[in-house]
């Protein structure tokens, strides 16, 4: 059975490379990196050597890069923190959120004192900078954490005047950029975020490994404890090969990123035609449709199909070998709407079949015909 895999915003294939690199740290450097002896200052000097690297392409210093197993603990870990011991009292963020923070905030407000405000969104799933920076009036010690990148609908937020924003206002902005990190040119210098939250295998690296930008002087403290790994902020041992596979596969995203994002904008752009041409009630969801409003890598459509049939789509498409996603992989296996797109669509579009299709450098054309095909024969 022909296999397509367009579901890139859940997870990337790692790339040979990446795990070649991470097959020679397994085998040779297996030491602990809290070790004195020569094994272990040799695996502490690989990781120190990858978050040098990793911080270099965030042009940021390396004690501001923490290892995490992914971007849920780097929301987590700055999300808590800043409530328990920064005394921020309001948490500003938006009901399109990923559930790393809607659910984290919703926590954090049954144990502390705070008040959490969501922002406006407009009928296109963008956030309203007006109604932001009306919120940003209150005298309340303040977080704001807005998503970079929306990973079901592709929204770009400008984080460049998010954080400009935040900073006039004297409050704190967080943002979960595991969509981006990879993917776009990030500038932590010229933009003032205090921190981000990275997840590896979004980028073709491995699962259970991410990162978490804590700018200097923050003040955020430990949310695990155990031992003085990663400067106190995260006890356990480092799974160095996962740090270094990270690495890894951050050097090659950014290395050829022009090249792939290239090619995956015009996978996107050639399959949003076909897909116009397939139906006259195609429509697409959030700002995905748009190259200026979102990003690159995905696009979520709402296909005009009867209520009764829409739920055997995608059924249909895994049956032809096609994986792709009503929504966050995280929410994918529930039977309830995507929350993303219950704030944005209509009743009646919320009953039709809406699908994520996500993409990589590993993708065709031929591959964008297949799915095309399989569609035009469902409908």
């Amino acid at each position: 059975m022909k296999q397509v895999y367009f579901d890139n915003a859940a997870t990337t294939p790692m790339r040979d490379a990446v795990i070649e690199r991470m097959a020679d740290v397994m085998r040779l450097q297996y030491g602990n990196a809290s070790s004195t002896h020569g094994v272990g200052r040799s695996a502490k000097s690989l990781m120190e050597t990858s978050r040098k690297t990793i911080a270099s392409f965030l042009n940021v210093h390396a004690s501001e890069i923490v290892f995490t197993a992914g971007g849920t603990e780097a929301d987590n870990l700055v999300l808590r923190s800043a409530v328990r011991d920064l005394g921020v009292t309001e948490i500003i963020t938006s009901k399109l959120e990923h559930h790393a923070v809607l659910y984290t905030v919703e926590h954090l407000q049954k144990q502390y004192p705070i008040t959490v405000t969501y922002v406006k969104v407009l009928e296109n799933g963008a956030v309203d900078i007006n109604d932001l920076e009306r919120l940003l009036q209150s005298s309340n010690k303040k977080l704001v954490s807005l998503m970079h990148i929306n990973n079901e609908i592709g929204n770009k937020l400008d984080i460049q005047k998010v954080a400009t924003l935040c900073k006039a206002n004297k409050a704190l902005f967080h943002s979960d950029t595991v969509q981006s990190v990879g993917h776009y040119d990030l500038d932590l210098q010229a933009i003032p975020i205090d921190f981000l939250a990275a997840s590896a295998h979004k980028f073709h690296g491995p699962k259970g490994v991410g990162f978490a930008f804590i700018r200097k002087g923050s003040g955020i403290k430990a949310s695990i404890f155990g031992g003085e790994q990663e400067r106190g902020y995260r006890a356990g041992t480092e799974a160095i090969h996962n740090i270094v596979g990270m690495e890894e596969a951050l050097k090659l995203s950014y290395a050829n990123l022009e090249t792939e994002r290239s090619h995956i904008l015009e996978l996107k752009t050639y399959f949003i035609v076909q897909l116009k041409a397939l139906s006259p009630g195609m429509s697409f969801n959030g700002g995905c449709e748009n190259s200026e409003e979102s990003t690159y890598t995905l696009i979520n459509v709402c296909l005009p199909i009867a209520v009764e049939k829409g739920g055997m789509l995608h059924f249909q498409l895994d049956l032809k070998g096609i994986a792709c996603s009503k929504g966050s992989a995280c929410q994918s296996g529930s039977n309830q709407n995507s929350h993303v797109l219950s704030e944005i669509l209509s009743a009646d579009n919320l009953l039709k079949p809406s699908v994520r299709f996500s993409f990589s450098s590993f993708n065709s054309k031929a591959e964008v015909d297949y799915v095309i095909e399989v569609l035009r024969e469902f409908i």
